[in-house]
């Protein structure tokens, strides 16, 4: 694929700079007839037909309606990502306190116990760190809430 960009209105024009009728387009793309007109009426269309299509021209399509779809899922995809690191280190975080757990419970003296609160405490503080950083406990929506619970619906 090239490395420039097409916007999605120029679907048409690609088409008839190749003398291609849309019946020949949507043979090539795999599309139906019907959905190259929408396209080229300035319709939405659908990520695996804008594939399809970017596919065919060898180019890659935007499409201006996609762009906040696209970014929605990069944002959708990071906080997965971070959600997995939290669980992996609260896996870790419990793993670890079994451990200074039983040598607690099997020391005699009242020092495993020590550890095991150090160790509890150090965790504790740890995952919540990590979730401050990672998580947006008030972003917007909490703004929003906030300001209409003081203010009521005076926006």
């Amino acid at each position: 694929m090239n490395s420039n960009k097409t916007n999605l209105r120029d679907i048409k024009k690609m088409r008839l700079e190749r003398h291609w009728s849309q019946e020949q387009l949507a043979e090539m793309s795999g599309l139906s007839v019907r959905t190259i007109q929408r396209i080229e009426n300035g319709e939405n269309a659908g990520l695996e037909s804008l594939k399809s299509l970017a596919a065919v021209f060898e180019t890659n399509i935007e499409d201006s309606n996609k762009k906040t779809e696209l970014e929605q899922i990069r944002k959708e995809e990071a906080y997965i990502q971070k959600l997995k690191g939290f669980y992996k280190l609260l896996g870790l975080a419990v793993l670890n306190l079994i451990f200074f757990f039983l040598i607690a419970i099997n020391d005699s003296k009242s020092e495993g116990w020590y550890v095991f609160l150090y160790m509890l405490i150090a965790w504790i503080a740890f995952l919540g760190i990590y979730s401050f950083i990672s998580f947006d406990f008030f972003g917007e929506e909490w703004k929003n809430r906030m300001i209409k619970k003081k203010f009521g619906n005076k926006k």
